[in-house]
């Protein structure tokens, strides 16, 4: 298990620690996916909170990879469209799309957003009949 937060560490190095336990306790799962949905996990969690602390929680166990990250907000993330001329807004959907489970769970102090990662989807998702182009020849 990894727990990292933010009284020790910035969310660059959380990310460096997030890239090694990938490497060598969940080898199977797309590690440029989970660091994207940790980085914007984190980067919300500073943008979006009075004091900007987080935690950071990885466990790979079995067949999955869980990745929590806690705050002291207790207001849930609000999807919305993307706007490519303001920025912001995509964070949430890709997060969606790279995941098995996205859920929010409010705390008495603040809330956790957890990401969940199944081999069994890694597998499927990675197959070369599951690829197909974005864009048709």
């Amino acid at each position: 298990m990894l727990v990292l937060d933010s009284s020790r560490a910035d969310t660059a190095r959380a990310r460096r620690a997030a890239a090694l336990y990938l490497r060598a306790r969940c080898p199977w799962v797309d590690a440029d996916d989970v660091l994207l949905v940790v980085s914007e996990l984190l980067g919300n969690a500073v943008r979006h909170t009075d004091d900007g602390r987080w935690r950071l929680r990885m466990s790979c166990p079995s067949e999955s990879l869980v990745v929590e990250v806690y705050d002291h907000s207790g207001v849930r993330p609000v999807p919305r469209a993307g706007d490519p001329d303001n920025g912001g807004g995509f964070g949430w959907g890709i997060a969606e799309q790279l995941t098995s489970s996205l859920t929010v769970r409010l705390h008495g102090v603040g809330k956790s957003v957890q990401a969940v990662w199944s081999a069994a989807a890694a597998a499927r998702d990675s197959s070369p009949a599951s690829s197909t182009p974005l864009l048709a020849a």
